[in-house]
């Protein structure tokens, strides 16, 4: 939770168009905030500007552009804005980031506990794989559950989450169903200490699921390109 006293402004400069994985860098950066506890983060949008290319871009009612500039504007403490630098020069390589000290004199008094960043690991041999099961409609804030949950493990550098949607099923509180209401089940694998780091986030998340871990041997792991494939015991 963000306390007064000595703290520091970060403002990332982007363009709109600029993409992090296929995903816009800007929508990538708030997530990993958020779900980092960051108390809180703006996107503010230009009208007009140039960056290195040198290139004036604007926009208009006839025309808007995609490569208007971006302004991501948050305030941290040193020591938590420090974590979370080397992520976000990951995202933002071809954007500014300025780092600004400033004092915080009222705090924002309620805030979402701070998640520690873990490194991102290869896996090689054993490993965890972590089921967790919600109905298609839950929600959590505004969005379904499962995206949100998806989102929530994306920012803790969990290696990759599958999300299924089943045809058919019941439990012990639902008779059997066919319809949009059915099950949800996240399939995430990683080593044992990053998956149960995340556990509380998601227990948090989704008080109501059913979560569930297996003992799995890692067998072929492969960044982006190619999917990984897991044999349980």
């Amino acid at each position: 939770m963000l306390e007064p006293g000595k703290a520091v402004k970060v403002t990332i400069y982007l363009s709109e168009g600029t993409t992090h994985h296929g995903v816009p860098v800007y929508s990538r950066v708030l997530d990993f905030l958020f779900y980092r506890g960051v108390a809180g983060a703006t996107v503010l949008k230009g009208i007009a500007g140039f960056g290195a290319d040198h290139r004036m871009h604007s926009a208009s009612l006839l025309e808007v552009s995609d490569h208007l500039p971006l302004k991501i504007e948050f305030i941290e403490s040193p020591e938590k804005v420090q974590s979370l630098l080397g992520k976000l020069e990951e995202m933002c390589s071809s954007g500014l980031i300025e780092l600004q000290e400033t004092s915080v004199l009222l705090p924002v008094r309620e805030s979402r506990a701070a998640t520690p960043q873990p490194e991102h690991l290869r896996i090689q041999g054993a490993a965890r794989m972590m089921r967790i099961y919600v109905c298609d409609d839950d929600r959590w804030h505004d969005k379904p559950l499962h995206h949100a949950l998806v989102e929530a493990l994306r920012a803790n550098d969990i290696a990759g989450v599958t999300v299924y949607r089943s045809i058919a099923s019941f439990s012990a509180h639902r008779p059997a169903t066919r319809d949009k209401s059915a099950t949800v089940m996240l399939c995430a694998i990683d080593t044992r200490d990053k998956l149960e780091s995340v556990l509380p986030l998601v227990e948090q998340m989704a008080p109501t699921s059913l979560v569930v871990f297996s003992d799995v041997d890692v067998i072929k792991y492969a960044c982006a390109a190619q999917p990984e494939t897991a044999v349980a015991h």
